[in-house]
């Protein structure tokens, strides 16, 4: 697991660096904001650790503005601002856990761990192809934004299929991502077909003979 330290106290920032390197953690630290930036713009974590008070301005501005841009790396903000208001909202703009100073490291490494446990959980993808849009993480689909009722079934089908839209999808893999045994010789061909209607017209689904189906890009 990587870890981003952002700390502008370089007796502190020793401190949690050497803590979480003690813990098995790989660690790179920064002193301030526009380091931190360009560190996460050519690494990946598992977790951030931002001090609130940096040279810069309040690291909760820029970790909220991250936000915005779809950054998702969980946020373990320290800070001597530990009124419950300041709390509030640190976890209300960005942040995924606070703790106040002075902090046990014991206490510091034990919530960076759980927070890098929580980022390598499978994240819910939502994936769109012109006017259809599939939530795996909801297990809903959408046309033209009406919700649409699937099977299991169907909906496996199509998230296979979305996954790979514009190429062919051979009737072998369609199988295994649908059925846990083998199902009856032609069930694939019905369920596309309960698919298909389901979908209605234009008729995204096209059959691609002796390969199996594809999603019109």
């Amino acid at each position: 697991m990587r870890i981003l330290v952002t700390e502008d106290d370089p007796d502190l920032r020793l401190a949690i660096t050497t803590s979480l390197r003690g813990a098995g953690f790989a660690v790179d630290p920064a002193g301030d904001l526009p380091v931190a930036d360009e560190l996460l713009w050519v690494n990946t974590y598992d977790c951030a650790v931002f001090d609130r008070m940096l040279p810069g301005g309040d690291a909760l501005g820029y970790v909220e503005r991250k936000r915005r841009e779809g950054w998702a790396v969980p946020v373990l903000f320290l800070t001597a601002l530990g009124d419950p208001a300041q709390r509030v909202a640190g976890l209300s703009r960005g942040g995924d856990d606070y703790l106040e100073k002075p902090f046990l490291a014991e206490e510091m490494v034990a919530r960076v761990r759980s927070l890098c446990r929580r980022s390598a959980l499978p994240q819910p993808v939502v994936r769109r192809c012109a006017d259809l849009e599939l939530d795996t993480g909801r297990r809903e689909v959408r046309r033209g934004g009406v919700l649409l009722s699937l099977t299991r079934t169907e909906f496996d089908l199509l998230e296979r299929l979305m996954s790979e839209a514009g190429k062919p999808v051979s009737r072998k893999e369609l199988i295994a991502c649908a059925w846990p045994d083998p199902p009856a010789s032609n069930a694939l061909e019905v369920a596309i077909r309960n698919l298909r209607r389901k979908l209605g017209e234009p008729q995204p689904v096209r059959t691609v003979p002796t390969i199996g189906y594809l999603l019109e890009a």
